[in-house]
């Protein structure tokens, strides 16, 4: 494809979700902290959103890729042994019955009918597909992932660190549902609800709950590295994207002064920190999963349908990647925009107005198949059609054949 048209889109998208995924972190890390130092005035958490996200920014300016590497590394065997800690505790309680769990946790209020949070009408039923469609397409789409792949020394290691993270996410997802059962059935709503971080407390309440104060400081710990790493990649994705693909690649075409590269990389990364840290005070209280899930409907519909377009389909074209890119960009963010998410209910992200006319929550449902479709008509209505080097992309992508030499030939 003709690369500077590509990258910009491609950076514009990277920017866009690392955003979205930021407000998420922030927002976390800020109920994270007033529930630690019963915090509970909008001001007062404001203040925490800021200085954890002052710290981060300083964290990834000093740590750079290396710091962030291995900060990942730590946490995610910190995460895993804390959340399997936890979860083998509350098995425990119920005589290791998983039934007892599930069923203590939904009389409690927890339930895994969609209909008990989301109603039983057509628009609710419409919104938790569109979620589930958001959170298991997006997460081929988000860029500080496919970052990881450089991070390793060949092919080979990449696709085994993938077969690893695959299980490691999979054990962890079922951690959470046992975590957030035994929550509901040892803390109680109405106690969750009533802490400072309200519904992102859940787990930190489960730690108190289980292993008192001890156990909430591990736990919290555990969750503030999360929040770091996540943040720390994030950030270096954002201006590792723009300092390459714009600044070094669009502007400079392959050709940077030397040195202002990483200048510049350094520069966006202070101000992607400061959009983030606005954006968390913005979105603080909010429902810290649900935000995830709209990044993650980001990521889907500018991402996913140009990953998958040029692995698979030979014709895929410049043409259709900015149509997919951009397209899925726009539709994405005009609809949440305009959605309850924003404005228009009692948990909106903005209660002094409604300005929403669209019904959904999350726009995974109408924006990624519109992605697609966009990806699909600008492909055809282009003539530039190069075949070989698609084969020769496809071979690669497949085996990671030639990663280590010059470019196969046909």
């Amino acid at each position: 494809m003709r690369e500077r048209p590509v990258r910009t889109a491609a950076a514009i998208s990277t920017l866009t979700v690392s955003f979205f995924y930021l407000l998420a972190q922030m927002a976390g890390a800020g109920g994270l902290v007033a529930l630690l130092l019963n915090i509970e005035g909008r001001a007062g958490q404001s203040l925490i959103i800021a200085v954890v996200g002052v710290l981060m920014i300083v964290y990834v300016l000093v740590g750079g890729m290396k710091g962030t590497t291995y900060v990942q590394m730590i946490k995610a065997a910190l995460l895993i042994t804390g959340a399997g800690l936890m979860t083998f505790w509350v098995l425990g309680k119920s005589g290791f019955n998983l039934s007892d769990v599930l069923g203590d946790g939904a009389a409690a209020g927890a339930s895994l009918d969609p209909g008990q949070q989301y109603g039983i009408n057509g628009t609710t039923k419409l919104d938790f597909i569109s979620l589930s469609m958001a959170l298991v397409l997006g997460t081929a789409g988000l860029p500080h992932i496919l970052m990881r792949f450089y991070t390793v020394p060949t092919a080979h290691e990449a696709r085994r660190s993938v077969v690893w993270a695959i299980w490691l996410i999979g054990l962890f997802y079922l951690f959470t549902l046992v975590l957030g059962y035994g929550a509901a059935a040892l803390v109680g709503q109405e106690a969750i609800l009533a802490s400072p971080g309200g519904v992102n407390s859940a787990a930190p309440l489960l730690a108190f709950e289980l292993g008192g104060t001890l156990l909430l400081g591990v736990i919290s710990a555990v969750a503030f590295a999360t929040i770091l790493a996540v943040v720390a990649g994030l950030t270096i994705t954002a201006s590792a994207s723009f300092a390459h693909d714009v600044y070094a690649s669009v502007i400079h075409k392959g050709n940077p002064p030397e040195g202002a590269e990483i200048r510049v990389a350094r520069i966006t990364a202070l101000v992607v920190g400061g959009v983030a840290i606005l954006g968390g005070i913005a979105a603080n209280g909010q429902n810290i999963a649900f935000l995830v899930a709209l990044a993650f409907a980001v990521a889907a519909s500018a991402n996913l349908p140009t990953i998958l377009y040029s692995l698979f389909w030979k014709r895929f074209n410049t043409r259709g990647c900015l149509w997919s890119i951009y397209g899925g960009l726009t539709i994405t963010l005009v609809l949440i925009i305009f959605s309850p998410a924003v404005s228009g209910s009692e948990t909106s992200m903005f209660t002094g107005g409604d300005w929403s006319w669209f019904p959904l929550s999350n726009p995974g449902i109408i924006s990624i198949p519109a992605s697609f479709l966009l990806g699909y008509l600008g492909t055809v209505t282009s003539k530039e059609h190069l075949e070989k080097k698609a084969i020769e992309m496809e071979v690669r992508s497949l085996t990671g054949a030639g990663a280590h030499g010059r470019a196969l030939e046909h």
